[in-house]
């Protein structure tokens, strides 16, 4: 996003206003000033709207990336160092740049990326990330350096806790988080040393000398006591190889920052303006003058209001910067706490009273330090304040209750009233109103302790995700007694149950005065909470059911946890939550020693990873500002179908800057407006209808991108409403499907093969679509050239052939004006196959129209509006078994999704047809496969591309028939398994069949017959707790299923110097792909990898390019890279046999002077292949990857919360080309799977609007989501006697993802359990993704059932799950 000045004659005060606030302010300086990497910055003109990151990217800082601007994902993080005056000393804060706003770096040192390293010279944490493979896309990667910094220059001596905790506030897409980890242990004190790494099953902080029981003998390094070394710092282990972190060569804080004293800041513009005071006083002022002036701590609210919202504010006062509102002291009674204090702080206070006031009288404390364990991430508790959280009065704020529960009181202050005293059960007045009196502000928080003896307090919060989420219901539960256990007083607060934070008064007023213990209280209570509580089911926010339980399930724990105190019976397993250990993992590093060649088989790291970790890796929006370049923000339609009446663009250029409009009618002919593959269905601009929320209308062109927002949001469009489809049984009731219609036949007709069975069971499987997250949104610049209709064509596609093509259609010029270029993605997963071509051709047609640059970069929740998801599927199968479990026939009605348009549906519903076996033998077979035509944006490639749909429908019904005949799921699969030389459904030859042999090694190596005896012991032992095991295996076709897209074509120069150049038609988006074919073009030319370099892809140098999609890329393109090398060795070879051995530069001098062409155009394609649908004849698939993963779970019946206790999975991926990038790639797959079927729920609202749009209510796994013991390995010691690819590798980007099932299915298999503890015998259809919620409410225990709520005649759920 490149910024710009905005100047707008709207006023930013009413005149009298104005004068009054002049009068307070006409002193206060105009200037901020502040230390940028070391270098002092002092800005005189400073525009009030831009954002840090803006700054910091406007001025060619680009390291520092914007990833969702709402604070959710981190790729944003950069470090304000600042003199703390809460605890007197220089803190380095982690900071979200995309919400901070300038003024408030004022006096501080800001550190980018780029000011702690560079690729020649890294920082440690750079260099160690690079190295531990901890960089894919790299576009997450500076702001988790910065994270990691942060923590380091606060902590030079981590442990490994404060590692594993130092990312709650970044979010990565590709690695899995694994390398990550591993990278930033090192830096921890428990790293251990280097012989511990060589030891087996060796956790972080492991040592060479320790015991199986983890004591440290006299003689360990680690052991400080039994050493006499208590007193001598720990000396951490730096791996072989790398830099040693030195923290005295750190930057240093600033020297004339300490003696900064900072002044009150006034400035702006006629629609925005500024106000920092620094002492109480000034504030004060500011808000006599205009109480209406909004009051600012951490903008961690307000910058999304401003972002997502479109509200304005006019005047807005930053308060962090005044020591009189951060202090804190310890008193008698109570905990006195300055109101805006950062949350950070406050943790560090209330570990301090806690260990000041002792256990009991410290309570509350410990409640508050709860929930701000996962409160936001760290990025957000910097700069996030108590105030912030009071006076937003948000109805699931985390810290609210327990205020209310603790009784508390807020002490505000006016110039007019001095201070007044504000009781927190009073505060709250209705949603999002308190009753702060608009010309006060809030300066101080008094927080009882509590009593010695006979008070109770306890803080709860469920989430969608542990780490970094907003909570479905909180809860702050507070109970005193009398030396009797009679309750004298009672404070049962709950959050996201009402519009505020609101006590369950009928409960609490039950309780005063029962005996506490009693089972008939507890009964009582029960049953009075469900009256507090009496939700209906079309409820705000939905979840109706769950949420009553949840408070339900709060109070049912509080109550047991005191109850034990009280009589020494504590059930540890009912009061104790769900935490994680410390993550550990393994990886086979010696699986390709036995095929390792002089470059090809090594575990090198990604060409660019260094380019990555600091910055210096260019993605498309970071590309310079052309001269008159424009900022495009798209018009996107807001109903889901409605016919369009008006659209008038008129008010848009009221906005300076704005410098035009463009919509279908600037296109020369209607035809051009149509685009779409393979089916050409949809168009770039809506013309008289829309059919999705979210279908561009047109787009505004302004000088800047602030600029383009606030036209765009000028622009008038009038709707008639039309009814919208939304869900697959929507489409299959109102039979509103495309055309596509496919099947698979193979074996008897399917009715006669189905009398032949001994059983005939029938089911739904039902899966959720997901979200791809790339954390680069999709973003384009193009740019026109001035003769001959030429057009460059920058753009984050996997796809630069279909993007020129689509280009040269619009601008109306041949394909050959047209260059479409690719540096790299950060990320993809085939979201920016298809769906990116809309961007680049609207801005191409933009660019046409006004001769000049345009860029544009869309915003998060534009993004996933606009460029489609996973498709949601939903199957009704009918499988013949006979007794002893073998397979007889499988029928099957798929449906997929597929949104308004086809896109790719077609093929993705065809592919999950032909993996609706996955690894199971079934003699008779009748599958078809629909396409559903909904209002919901179009559905496209992602990751595995219908496989993982088709393959959870086949995993589905083996669970249910499993159930239903009484045998293991285990033994039904490896009862049905294919064997070598048997045929699939689609009638090709397994050859090369692993499944069998991989699930054997796993199931030894990951000890599976133990686990599972140990995990029914486990259930059998605990109610409240259950674990469960699941063990899946997967077989993967690689291909396009469409034949002509298997081919791929490569350049490759070798220059003078013997320096080679690299052309070939995949694009870099993390996986790897320029790394394997730079080794691929250095083993087969003889040359060291330094010598090879690929600069970028262009359809210019590779014509006719496939996209990068398919697991295919390094096959096609490996083979192509190779057959040029070939040419080109065969043109050296006279030379090499002339010249012995010498060196490139020496053969391509020699050979250049013989007049020899040293460039070679090498070509691929794909043989045997070949499948005709219908007839059911032909090859459908080259080859397969195969695998398996064994999963643990356990899961709190009691919330539904749950965790990965293991994951161990194996993978058969042939010869490994990069076994480094292949191990990521599964690693990276696998939490991606895993976030498919648990976390990663996409909802709508009921008027078709999508409803999760961001990281704050789309939950990708985090950092600490990932398994806590993640073992990887691949096959080794066997041959591959038919696989006939580049280094007989196999493709590995796509197979692995279904593996994240494994997690789902032992999920299941915990519930199982649950289920049979309640008497409940009916088969669990369980909906993916296994959700909390659905976790929660298929336990099947009474505080479910009574928390069920009936919908009223014809009312709906708050959300829709399409």
């Amino acid at each position: 996003m490149a910024p710009g000045l905005l100047n707008t004659p709207a006023p930013a005060l009413p005149g009298s206003e104005l004068a009054s606030l002049a009068a307070v302010t006409s002193n206060w300086d105009d200037s901020v000033q502040f230390y940028l990497n070391g270098t002092k910055v002092v800005i005189d003109s400073i525009d009030p709207e831009i954002t840090l990151l803006e700054y910091l990217r406007g001025i060619g800082l680009t390291g520092t990336k914007l990833g969702c601007a709402e604070g959710g994902c981190g790729a944003c993080t950069v470090v304000v160092s600042q003199y703390n005056p809460t605890t007197n000393k220089i803190y380095h804060a982690s900071v979200n740049a995309c919400l901070a706003p300038l003024v408030s770096v004022d006096g501080k040192h800001v550190i980018t990326v780029e000011g702690i390293g560079d690729s020649t010279k890294p920082h440690p944490i750079q260099e160690r990330i690079a190295k531990f493979h901890g960089s894919q896309c790299g576009f997450c990667t500076p702001g988790i350096v910065m994270s990691l910094y942060a923590l380091v220059r606060n902590n030079p001596e981590p442990t490994a806790h404060d590692v594993e905790e130092a990312f709650d506030g970044n979010l990565c897409r590709c690695t899995g988080y694994r390398p990550i980890l591993d990278a930033a242990q090192t830096f921890s004190v428990e790293a251990g040393c280097s012989e511990a790494s060589k030891k087996q099953n060796s956790a972080p902080g492991g040592c060479c000398m320790q015991s199986t029981d983890g004591t440290l003998p006299a003689g360990c390094c680690k052991n400080k006591s039994a050493s006499g070394l208590e007193d001598i710092p720990v000396k951490k282990f730096t791996p072989p190889g790398l830099i040693e972190y030195k923290p005295d060569t750190e930057l240093i804080f600033p020297p004339a920052l300490r003696k900064h004293k900072f002044k009150a800041l006034a400035f702006g513009n006629k629609r925005k303006r500024w106000f920092r005071p620094v002492t109480l006083v000034q504030l004060l002022e500011i808000k006599h003058a205009l109480p209406s002036a909004k009051v600012i701590g951490g903008s961690t609210e307000t910058q999304i209001e401003i972002k997502f919202k479109a509200i304005q504010y006019t005047v807005s006062v930053y308060v962090g910067d005044i020591p009189d509102l951060r202090h804190f002291s310890f008193e008698d009674d109570h905990l006195h706490v300055g109101a805006n204090i950062t949350l950070t702080d406050l943790e560090g206070v209330l570990k301090q009273a806690i260990e000041k006031y002792g256990p009991s009288k410290s309570q509350p404390f410990n409640a508050m330090l709860k929930q701000l364990e996962y409160f936001a991430g760290r990025q957000i508790r910097n700069v996030g304040t108590p105030a912030g959280n009071l006076a937003t009065a948000s109805p699931i704020s985390d810290l609210n209750p327990v205020f209310v529960a603790t009784r508390s009181t807020l002490i505000a202050q006016s110039l007019e009233d001095g201070e007044m005293e504000l009781p927190m059960s009073e505060f709250f007045k209705a949603y999002r109103t308190t009753a702060l009196p608009a010309n006060a502000v809030l300066k101080s928080i008094r927080v009882p302790i509590a009593s010695e003896k006979g008070e109770f307090i306890r803080a709860y919060k469920q989430a969608k995700r542990k780490d970094d989420d907003i909570a479905i219901v909180n809860a702050a539960l507070r109970i005193s007694l009398s030396d009797d256990n009679v309750v004298e007083s009672v404070n049962l607060v709950y959050g996201g149950m009402a519009p505020t934070t609101i006590e369950a008064k009928k409960a609490m007023s039950y309780l005063v005065g029962k005996t506490w213990g009693e089972k008939e209280v507890l009964e009582g209570t029960m049953n009075a909470l469900e009256q507090d509580f009496n939700l209906r089911f079309g409820v705000p926010g939905g979840m109706a059911v769950y949420r009553k339980s949840l408070a339900l399930g709060f109070f049912y724990r509080f109550w047991h946890e005191t109850v034990g105190i009280l009589t020494g019976d504590v059930e540890e397993e009912l009061v104790h939550e769900i935490t994680r250990n410390i993550s550990s993992g393994e990886r086979d590093q010696d699986s390709t020693l036995a095929y390792e060649q002089r470059v090809l088989g090594k575990g090198v790291p990604h060409v660019a990873a260094m380019k990555q970790v600091t910055g210096e890796a260019q993605y498309t929006d970071d590309m310079p500002r052309h001269t008159n370049e424009l900022y495009g923000c798209l018009v996107l339609s807001t109903k889901a179908h409605a016919k369009i009446l008006s659209v008038d663009s008129e008010p848009a250029f009221d906005i300076p800057g704005v410098r035009a409009w463009v919509d279908h009618r600037d296109l020369e002919s209607p035809e051009l407006n149509w685009w779409g593959a393979p089916m050409c269905d949809e168009v770039f601009f809506a013309v008289d209808e829309v059919h999705t929320h979210g279908q561009p209308i047109g787009m505004i062109l302004a000088d800047s991108q602030q600029q383009a927002s606030l036209a765009a949001r000028s622009v008038k469009v009038e709707y008639e409403e039309l009814p919208a489809i939304l869900t697959i049984e929507e489409a299959i009731e109102r039979e509103s499907f495309f055309e596509h219609y496919r099947y698979i036949k193979q074996g008897d007709p399917i009715e006669e093969a189905m009398k032949t069975a001994d059983h005939v069971f029938t089911g739904v499987a039902r899966m959720g679509g997901q979200e791809h997250f790339y954390l680069e949104t999709n973003a384009c610049l193009v740019v026109p050239k001035l003769e001959d209709g030429e057009i460059e064509v920058y753009s984050s596609t996997q796809n630069p052939t279909e993007t020129q093509t689509y280009v040269a259609q619009v601008t109306g010029v041949p394909a050959n004006r047209v260059v479409a270029k690719v540096k790299r993605l950060g990320g993809g997963f085939g979201g920016k196959e298809t769906r990116s071509v809309q961007l680049a051709a609207i801005c191409a047609i933009a660019a046409k129209k006004t001769k000049r640059a345009v860029r544009c970069m869309l915003n998060r929740d534009e993004d996933m509006m606009t460029s489609g998801q996973r498709h949601p599927f939903m199957a009704r199968w009918k499988v013949g078994v006979n007794n002893g479990g073998k397979l007889v026939a499988l029928d099957a009605d798929v449906f997929c999704n597929a949104g308004w348009s086809q896109d790719l549906s077609g093929a993705v519903c065809d592919r999950s047809l032909s993996h609706i076996d996955n690894c199971y033998k079934i003699p008779s077979v009748d599958v078809r496969g629909r396409l559903c035509k909904t209002n919901t944006m179009s559905n496209t490639a992602f990751r595995g591309f219908g496989g993982p749909q088709g393959m959870f429908i086949a995993e589905s019904y083996m669970e249910e028939i499993s159930d239903k005949l009484g045998i293991p799921v285990h033994k039904l699969r490896e009862l049905n398994m294919y064997k070598e030389g048997q045929t699939t459904h689609y009638n090709q030859e397994l050859k090369d069949w692993h499944v069998p042999m991989i699930l054997d090694s796993l199931k030894t190596e990951a000890d599976f017959e133990k686990r599972r005896q140990d995990v029914d012991e486990f259930n059998k032992t605990h109610k409240w707790k259950k674990r469960g095991l699941s063990l899946i295996p997967t077989k993967f076709g690689i291909s396009f299923t469409a034949i002509f897209l298997n081919q791929a074509g490569a350049l490759v120069h070798i220059y003078h110097d013997g320096s080679i150049l690299v052309a070939h038609g995949g694009t870099e988006m993390g996986q790897g792909l320029h790394t394997k074919m730079v080794m691929v073009a250095a083993e087969a030319l003889g040359v060291p990898m330094d010598a090879v370099f690929i600069s970028e892809t262009s359809t210019n140098t590779v014509a006719n390019t496939s996209a990068t999609a398919a697991s295919a890329s390094s096959d096609l393109n490996g083979y192509a890279v190779y057959n040029a090398c070939q040419q080109l060795n065969e043109r050296l070879k006279p030379y090499r046999e002339k010249l012995g051995d010498a060196t490139m530069k020496d053969l391509a001098h020699a050979a250049y002077f013989d007049r020899v062409n040293l460039s070679a155009n090498g070509f691929y394609k794909t043989p045997d292949i070949g499948y005709v649908w219908g007839p059911n004849i032909g090859q459908m698939y080259f080859y397969y990857t195969q695998g398996a993963a064994l999963a643990e779970v356990e899961i709190d019946t009691l919330t539904g919360d749950w965790t990965c206790l293991r994951a161990d999975i194996k993978m058969d991926i042939g010869r490994s080309i990069n076994p480094a990038i292949d191990y990521g790639q599964i690693e990276g797959a696998f939490v991606q799977g895993q976030g498919l079927f648990t976390t990663e729920e996409s909802l709508w609202m009921n008027n078709g609007q999508l409803a999760t749009r961001g990281p704050g209510n789309y939950k990708i796994p985090g950092f600490r989501d990932i398994p806590q013991i993640f073992n990887v390995s691949m096959l080794k010691d066997v041959e591959w006697k038919n696989l006939q690819t580049i280094q007989r590798s196999k493709g590995v980007g796509e197979p692995p993802l279904f593996m994240g099932s494994s997690v789902f299915f032992a999920i299941r298999d915990a519930l199982k359990a649950a289920r049979a503890d309640h008497g409940c015998t009916e088969v669990l259809n369980l909906i993916s993704p296994a959700t909390p919620e659905r976790i929660r409410l298929s336990c099947a225990d009474d505080i479910i059932k009574r928390s069920y709520v009936k919908p009223e005649e014809g009312e709906k759920g708050f959300f829709v799950s399409i």
